[in-house]
């Protein structure tokens, strides 16, 4: 089992902290992709549990400026279960966000 205590035995939730649910979404995503996520890059508590943004190498290539990353949105509850996730962007290493 992933987590610790899931509550008190009263149908009590505890949502888990920003750290774990970092761990959590890396975790998570990777079993579902089979892709070790490279960073964790945000994570935004929301009413019912977490958002978080995970970087994930999905084509390595030489140089490895021009592989290819990609950003998905992993959902979790408060418990830190994944509950939906979706590939937001894709980009290459090398490339740097302009300014907005």
């Amino acid at each position: 089992m992933r987590r610790a205590a899931k509550g008190s035995g009263t149908g009590e939730k505890h949502r888990v902290t920003a750290r774990r649910a970092m761990h959590y979404a890396a975790e998570q995503l990777q079993e579902l992709l089979g892709r070790a996520p490279e960073s964790v890059s945000a994570v935004t508590p929301t009413s019912d549990g977490w958002q978080a943004d995970v970087e994930v190498l999905e084509l390595e290539r030489v140089p490895p400026t021009t592989s290819v990353m990609a950003s998905y949105r992993v959902k979790l509850d408060e418990e830190g279960e994944l509950v939906a996730y979706e590939r937001i962007r894709r980009y290459t290493r090398g490339q740097i966000d302009k300014s907005r």
